[in-house]
């Protein structure tokens, strides 16, 4: 007897931005953990999406087939060829040049559809209706900021315009560029994943943020003196995170160690700044943190 698949309902985007050379996917999906299972890229090659009834050896042999230089549109020929459930099948294909191809099959359910956009493709099934795909696409192309929060914004507002009509479960922000990774020894800039929440979308936003706070660089012109009453008021913070520092009118070697300390324990290595200077939002998450205890 043939094995019972699950359906993998759900709604995904893929994007492109041809200025930093990053391709993403987003998804969400009332599926428990649709980050395993939906999105798949490579740097300089290209993304896949692959969902309803999901084949998921088609991410790996897509991105192969893309390597070797064929279409989107021959890697979907490909795929479906020797697939004899490719009817309940729904995936989609981008090139490194932000070109696509996508299969909806003729079983998937309603609603299931796909509409593709500049340098982007948007797909699902099950949906509420097709009003999803087509909001997916016009926000993506008409939204400002990086492609990861084109992609956050684009999968918020799909959700809104209907999304799964079964509900919500699970979400995912997957992207790629070459050594974008942490310490640039692979292309994942972002791998985040919301398994299972009443709210995945809000959640995976959150994780973003996180994600933005702990891993990005602070820019030079935002940097802050530590001097002054917010010397003072650094000193009392370090304290109350129970690491030891003397009362201090300058920024000692004793100050600087001990927020150092600080800095490496909650892992902002990325936002430490040698001289006496300190990153705005690392000063606001230590603000925050007074007012928890």
């Amino acid at each position: 007897m043939k094995k019972q698949q699950p359906k993998v309902a759900t709604f995904s985007l893929i994007g492109f931005d041809p200025d930093t050379r990053e391709w993403g996917i987003a998804v969400q999906s009332k599926f428990l953990g649709v980050g395993a299972v939906v999105p798949w890229a490579k740097a300089e090659t290209g993304a896949i999406a692959t969902q309803s009834f999901a084949n998921t050896s088609f991410g790996p042999d897509g991105l192969t087939y893309l390597d070797r230089g064929l279409s989107p549109e021959e890697v979907v020929e490909k795929l479906i060829a020797d697939d004899p459930d490719m009817e309940l099948r729904q995936f989609a294909v981008m090139d490194r040049h932000g070109e696509t191809a996508v299969f909806t099959g003729n079983d998937c359910y309603d609603w299931a559809g796909h509409r593709q956009g500049a340098h982007c493709t948007a797909q699902g099934n099950i949906l509420v209706s097709e009003d999803t795909v087509h909001q997916l696409v016009h926000t993506f192309e008409s939204a400002q900021g990086t492609l990861a929060e084109r992609l956050l914004e684009a999968l918020h507002q799909g959700q809104e315009a209907g999304g799964d009509s079964r509900g919500k479960q699970s979400a995912a922000l997957f992207v790629v560029k070459e050594k974008g990774g942490y310490g640039g020894y692979n292309d994942r800039v972002y791998d985040l994943r919301v398994d299972d929440h009443k709210e995945p979308i809000k959640e995976l936003r959150r994780l973003y943020d996180l994600h933005q706070l702990y891993f990005t660089r602070p820019k030079e012109e935002d940097l802050i003196p530590v001097e002054g009453d917010l010397l003072k008021e650094l000193i009392g913070l370090i304290r109350e995170q129970g690491i030891q520092v003397p009362d201090e009118k300058a920024y000692t070697d004793e100050v600087k160690e001990a927020l150092k300390t600080y800095f490496m324990r909650e892992n902002f290595e990325e936002r430490w700044i040698e001289d006496a200077q300190i990153d705005p939002e690392v000063l606001s998450y230590m603000r925050k943190q007074e007012t928890m205890y």
